[in-house]
């Protein structure tokens, strides 16, 4: 599956997720679940959409050609699963104002604030009309600045949860991986060019 399908199924699977999650706990706990759920989902979704174009340059296969080609896709899924979590910590607000304040602080909401602002305008220039109206120099720009604030937010939202378990340092391995791929890629692409001039 390809282009905008691939994201409206994904979209409708993360939805029935967190709608499964509230149906069976239709309380404070279901919130917290489809905050976790998703969190999870959209790191995911963030490492295939981030890595596409560096791992199609540098082990071409079947499998990365079409992550490159539906890099586009998989970004707005990670836009739509990073909803879905920022509605329940909204929601969760409402609920348990006092749970979600032992969860997090000013800090983080500022920084967090950031991201979304970031995903939210990247999203918008995932578009052909608004990508031209931006300029290839100003987009290639704000989703390079965009993807690794991005990046650097998802290293430090799972490294402090590091001491939680096991699942936590797996997901800091597919962070600091698709990091690893990326800066090898941009580097081999420096070389060229440098190469080249």
């Amino acid at each position: 599956m390809n282009g905008w399908r691939l994201t409206g199924l994904l979209s409708l699977v993360l939805l029935a997720m967190a709608l499964v999650f509230l149906a069976r706990h239709p309380d404070v706990e279901g919130l917290r679940l489809v905050i976790r759920a998703t969190a999870r989902t959209s790191l995911v979704l963030f490492a295939l959409a981030f890595s596409a174009a560096a791992l199609a340059q540098l082990a071409a296969s079947d499998i990365t050609r079409w992550q490159r080609r539906n890099r586009r896709y998989l970004g707005v899924s990670f836009a739509v699963s990073h909803a879905i979590h920022l509605a329940a910590l909204v929601a969760l607000t409402q609920t348990d104002p006092v749970l979600f304040w032992t969860l997090t602080n000013p800090a983080n909401i500022v920084l967090a604030g950031t991201a979304y602002l970031f995903i939210a305008a990247m999203t918008a220039t995932s578009f052909d009309r608004t990508a031209a109206w931006l300029g290839p120099r100003r987009w290639r720009l704000l989703h390079l600045v965009g993807g690794w604030y991005i990046w650097v937010s998802f290293a430090a939202a799972v490294g402090k949860r590091l001491p939680e378990g096991p699942l936590y340092w797996a997901m800091m391995v597919l962070v600091i991986a698709v990091g690893i791929v990326r800066l090898i890629a941009m580097s081999r692409r420096s070389k060229v060019a440098l190469g080249t001039s």
